[in-house]
């Protein structure tokens, strides 16, 4: 296939086929859980807490029964890659209200430990001063030995939070001392050996 044919079916594609499989599927509302749409945010209130997220003018979200019902405005290609995105944002929001989202992290290396000192996590990792972190008020930071518990009912602020604490000490290659998540594998490296 030509150059000039491979561009014109990939404006095909998305001009008519760029049907996202996420968006068409309707996100159904748990019992207990309360959502409201207007016309520039939803909100959506649970056993757990409750989320709101602004609304992007491409697309349209409303409540038909026990369901929520993501549809893009229009076939613009920014409506297309909105819809969802959106759909994604909005099941994890009834997701978090109802049961929290939790990353795990781990605290490896001699002398490197992890404490939570009132709303504070405080990290003894290797530097000449412990590292003071405030934990972000919707997040809960449960700390047992060298393990760090996070769980928020926001999925993208527990993900960020988590994110952040691993930065203040990557884990290294040759040792692999620093701060990982619980299943994360860190590719090894084989130190320098000395002269014979």
């Amino acid at each position: 296939m030509k150059l000039a044919e491979v561009k014109q079916a990939g404006r095909r594609y998305l001009k008519f086929g760029n049907m996202s499989r996420i968006g068409k599927l309707p996100i159904s509302i748990p019992a207990g859980t309360t959502v409201s749409v207007d016309a520039s945010a939803i909100s959506v209130k649970g056993p757990k807490g409750e989320l709101s997220r602004p609304l992007s003018r491409h697309i349209t979200v409303s409540i038909d029964g026990d369901s929520i019902v993501v549809t893009p405005n229009g076939n613009s290609q920014m409506a297309q890659a909105l819809w969802g995105t959106y759909a994604s944002h909005i099941g994890n929001m009834v997701t978090g209200v109802n049961e929290p989202f939790t990353k795990h992290l781990s605290v490896e290396g001699v002398g490197y430990k992890v404490d939570l000192q009132g709303s504070d996590l405080v990290l003894n990792v290797g530097y000449s001063h412990p590292v003071k972190m405030p934990v972000p008020k919707d997040l809960t930071v449960a700390v047992e030995k060298n393990a760090i518990t996070i769980s928020g009912a926001d999925k993208e602020a527990v993900g960020q939070f988590a994110a952040e604490v691993r930065a203040v000490r990557k884990p290294e290659p040759y040792k692999g001392k620093g701060i990982r998540y619980s299943d994360e594998i860190v590719r090894r490296k084989q130190g320098k050996k000395g002269a014979a």
